[in-house]
């Protein structure tokens, strides 16, 4: 049984910048490419970052490219997503999700993550 469990979330003014973590727990980690993903208020969940399980490739929703950042330390089986400056719009509770064993590529693709933590809140105030 694979658990995720993401920390790091609060309240920041636009501009601020936040670091999320995820720590996954249950199997090895090392193959498995995982996600970030969010959901604000009143919308669907969206995507905002992959990374594979190597962690040497990487893909970004447009509206985050260059300011956030996706990373792993395998060692630790955790993922994290650093936020940098951040606007209202970022506002959501943000989720990280695990694929499949052995599914190391990265994907957009919400469907394909089968587990995933109960997520963290990020507000930003303008």
């Amino acid at each position: 049984q694979v658990q995720l469990v993401e920390s790091g979330g609060g309240l920041v003014q636009a501009g601020d910048s936040l670091r999320l973590s995820c720590a996954a727990s249950g199997r090895t980690f090392t193959s498995t490419a995982m996600g970030w993903f969010r959901q604000a208020a009143g919308k669907e969940r969206e995507f905002v970052a992959a990374i594979s399980g190597s962690g040497g490739t990487t893909h970004y929703k447009d509206s985050v490219k260059g300011r956030f950042t996706v990373s792993r330390d395998n060692a630790k089986n955790t993922v994290y997503l650093q936020m940098n400056s951040l606007k209202p719009e970022d506002t959501a509770v943000y989720h990280c999700a695990a694929r499949r064993y052995f599914q190391a590529t990265v994907t957009s693709t919400e469907s394909l993550y089968p587990y995933w933590g109960q997520g963290t809140q990020v507000t930003v105030s303008s």
